[in-house]
């Protein structure tokens, strides 16, 4: 069973057991299992249910690995023959997690 879904900005083709970086979920840890409810597609063998927008009744839980900080971005601004420069670093907060089941 296959489910495209719609979290965070993001849409993800999400299967059993595949695993996806996404931006932080706020107020949760490591171990917590979360419920994404907004189901685009589910697929089933040869058949497939596509919502309009969403599949009613679909939802796909997963569990959080681990939450970490993604690799520094550097922006660097610049003026010519000015002398101006300026260099700021930014590493965005993430969630790695884990697609437990499908039900629809």
């Amino acid at each position: 069973m296959r489910a495209v879904v719609r979290t965070q900005g993001v849409q993800i083709l999400a299967t059993e057991g595949a695993v996806f970086q996404l931006n932080r979920f706020p107020g949760r840890s490591a171990g917590d299992v979360v419920e994404l409810n907004e189901v685009l597609l589910l697929e089933e063998g040869a058949t497939a249910r596509l919502g309009t927008p969403l599949v009613p009744g679909a939802r796909v839980r997963a569990r959080i690995l681990e939450n970490r900080r993604g690799n520094k971005v550097l922006v660097m601004k610049r003026l010519r023959r000015k002398g101006y420069h300026k260099k700021r670093g930014h590493r965005q907060e993430l969630s790695v997690i884990q697609i437990v089941s499908i039900e629809g």
